[in-house]
């Protein structure tokens, strides 16, 4: 006789399988007394309404037939009642009963919808769909596949048509944020396989981050973000913004300064490090990085001054390569202290359109590239929307109104006037 041993896992699966049983029973019990309960008020409200011969108008008529219901603890089998409403409306049409909880050809939980997009974006191929489905949601889950995905990436395409030609008349960014970030394309020429994917992000005079537009350009010359500067002009966005961030592309700052020619620079300081630290031994980079870090997280500009100067002094004659990259942009590297301390943190780099870049990456690595530019132009767009939600409001942004009025500030504090 075969002894079988329960494991303290084996016992927490099987609660949990016990578990997940009574939550789907108690699932099923709540959904057919709430439909229940919408029925009875219906049939309530309407008691009163009879035609000449004293019948009732709005009667109960037996059952629907019976449909599944995909949630995320599993099929739901739902049997609806059927009411029966002779009543006419205002344009001569039957009156007809709709269920406010169940509506009519509803298969599948709104969460079980966004499931799809949510996996496909996040990393998971089309192949491993039915898997990872299954896992998720049990054998039974049908009617969730590859094919769903690409009637969707349809939809998102002209959701991003319709986005990139929407009105930006009434809005107004304090702040800007741009950068370029390169795709493998599967399917293009070969020879040009590099996509670059120009973003840019805003700050509105009320704190809130948001994506401005999006859009593919060769490389990231001049042309192509003047193109993505005037065409986002061309839409409204007339009012020039105090400041943008932006890494060392020189078509972007060619292009602002014919765009937005008052906006001030602020070149970004991850991008710069990681500049300066290619120019330099891997053996002394840990000390080059850590007074560049001095610099940028000086209380004063003057302290951030001194930091400079001391960089240069220690590093010039080893590593004048180095050097001449930081010195060259040190003006535009220290903008941010003529603005508000509060909003250092945000400026200093473009920190909000890489970390969103992440998950990005993490999809084109498991896919080993996107498959068009179009598709990737679509997903870049599905995934920043994503992120958009996550987006914190900048700290003090009750101060962006006296950046917008021309308020002066000296190392982040606000001018008193004499």
């Amino acid at each position: 006789m075969t002894k079988t041993t329960t494991t303290p896992e084996s016992l927490s699966m099987g609660a949990r399988d016990v578990l997940t049983e009574f939550l789907h029973q108690g699932a099923c019990d709540m959904l057919t007394k709430a439909i229940e309960a919408e029925v009875q008020a219906y049939l309530a409200q309407h008691e009163r309404c009879r035609d000449e011969k004293g019948h009732r108008l709005v009667v109960r008529n037996g059952t629907l037939p019976g449909r599944t219901l995909q949630t995320p603890i599993g099929n739901v089998p739902i049997e609806q009642p059927r009411v029966n409403d002779k009543r006419i409306d205002a344009d001569g049409q039957r009156c007809k009963f709709t269920s406010k909880i169940l509506p009519p050809y509803l298969r599948r939980t709104k969460s079980i919808e966004e499931l799809i997009p949510w996996l496909y974006l996040k990393g998971i191929s089309t192949g491993d769909f039915t898997e990872a489905l299954q896992a998720l949601l049990g054998p039974n889950a049908s009617g969730l596949s590859a094919s769903t995905v690409v009637r969707l990436k349809e939809t998102w395409k002209q959701e991003w048509a319709d986005w990139s030609k929407r009105s930006l008349a009434d809005k107004q960014y304090v702040y800007l944020w741009a950068d370029g970030v390169y795709f493998n394309i599967r399917l293009e020429d070969p020879n040009n396989s590099k996509q670059c994917i120009l973003v840019l992000m805003g700050a509105t005079s009320e704190g809130k981050k948001e994506l401005i537009a999006i859009n593919d350009g060769y490389r990231e010359s001049e042309q192509s973000w003047k193109e993505l500067l005037l065409e986002v002009k061309n839409r409204g966005l007339t009012t020039e913004p105090k400041c943008a961030t932006g890494d060392g592309a020189l078509g972007f700052w060619a292009a602002l300064a014919k765009v937005y020619p008052t906006t001030r620079w602020q070149r970004c300081w991850v991008h710069k490090t990681f500049n300066v630290m290619n120019k330099m031994p891997k053996a002394i980079q840990p000390k080059a990085k850590a007074m560049l870090h001095e610099i940028w997280m000086a209380e004063t500009k003057a302290d951030a001054n001194k930091a400079f100067d001391l960089f240069v002094s220690i590093f010039q004659a080893k590593y004048p390569k180095a050097v001449e990259c930081l010195t060259k942009d040190r003006e535009v590297l220290l903008t941010f202290y003529d603005f508000p301390a509060e909003h250092w943190i945000h400026l200093r780099t473009t920190n909000p359109i890489e970390s969103m870049f992440a998950t990005v990456r993490l999809r084109t690595h498991k896919t080993k590239g996107c498959g068009s530019r179009s598709a990737c132009l679509m997903m870049v767009f599905k995934l920043a929307q994503s992120a958009q939600l996550r987006w914190r409001v900048l700290n003090g942004s009750s101060l962006l109104t006296e950046v917008i009025k021309g308020v002066k500030f000296t190392d982040g504090i606000k001018e008193v006037a004499a």
